[in-house]
């Protein structure tokens, strides 16, 4: 008894008020009493917020990510997001699906995947986005090709009249066409594709070039890569979800990681 009345004496003399009325067998709050009784309430449950806030954070949140991606850039963007969230929420499991933009868009339609890593153009009335990234078209060919020597760029015009290999897309073919229109020409397509490893394949049997966006792979011996230029062309990378459906709070924390490593990058 005499430490809390001790303790109580001294609260008040702190702060410079009466806190308790003091009767022969009871004690009784003053106004300003009653006002700290309840600002230390709010207090004490706020820092027990906090902490449970901070330890999920810490590690504590837990569940899986299912990512649609296009080839190119996108698998070493998404590797980079992912090395840097893992540090932070360790618990997190990844699944990645690889495919052609339409490929990857329409498991993200049918909830297959959560999230999609695309070229764009994409559907902005349907779909969220953040530009994560951007990088050059290039021409992929045969080292023995008549076009394989001399610098790493190739102007556009040098590839007109040429068998030409490129994404089956419908969206790519129609700009593929118009750039060639620009420089008044006319695209020779013999093939399309969606995958990287068929124009790896095509290519080094020199049955054409391939138009791609640029990708990081372990150098092959049998290709020759040139970003086209004249003028350069760029391909653009978004990371897309549905608009109609509520991210989780696991889908918000990992595209505000994003946005937020996005943001560092471009400064």
């Amino acid at each position: 008894q005499p430490p809390l009345s001790n303790q109580m004496k001294a609260l008040e003399e702190e702060l410079g008020t009466k806190l308790f009325i003091r009767g022969k067998r009871q004690l009784q709050l003053t106004d300003a009493g009653r006002l700290l009784l309840l600002r230390a309430t709010q207090i004490l449950d706020m820092t027990e917020k906090a902490q449970h806030e901070v330890m999920s954070l810490e590690g504590g949140m837990s569940g899986t990510i299912n990512l649609g991606i296009v080839e190119g850039r996108a698998p070493f963007l998404t590797a980079r997001w992912i090395a840097g969230f893992k540090e932070e929420f360790p618990n997190v499991k990844y699944s990645m699906w690889n495919g052609s933009s339409d490929d990857v868009l329409d498991r993200l339609r049918q909830g297959l995947v959560d999230l999609a890593v695309i070229a764009a153009p994409y559907d902005t009335e349907h779909l969220e986005g953040i530009t994560v990234g951007r990088g050059p078209w290039v021409a992929i060919m045969s080292r023995s090709n008549e076009l394989a020597g001399g610098s790493d760029t190739i102007p556009l015009k040098s590839l007109a009249g040429k068998p030409l290999i490129v994404p089956s897309r419908p969206s790519r073919i129609d700009a593929i066409r118009a750039w060639f229109a620009e420089a008044d020409a006319e695209p020779n397509i013999i093939c399309t594709l969606s995958n990287y490893l068929d124009a790896v394949a095509m290519s080094e049997l020199d049955i054409g070039i391939t138009i791609f966006p640029r990708t990081t792979y372990t150098p092959n011996d049998l290709l020759v890569t040139k970003i086209i230029t004249g003028p350069a062309k760029q391909i653009e990378y978004v990371l897309v979800r549905m608009k109609n459906r509520e991210p989780s709070e696991l889908m918000t924390e990992f595209i505000n990681y994003v946005r937020d490593t996005e943001d560092t990058t471009a400064a």
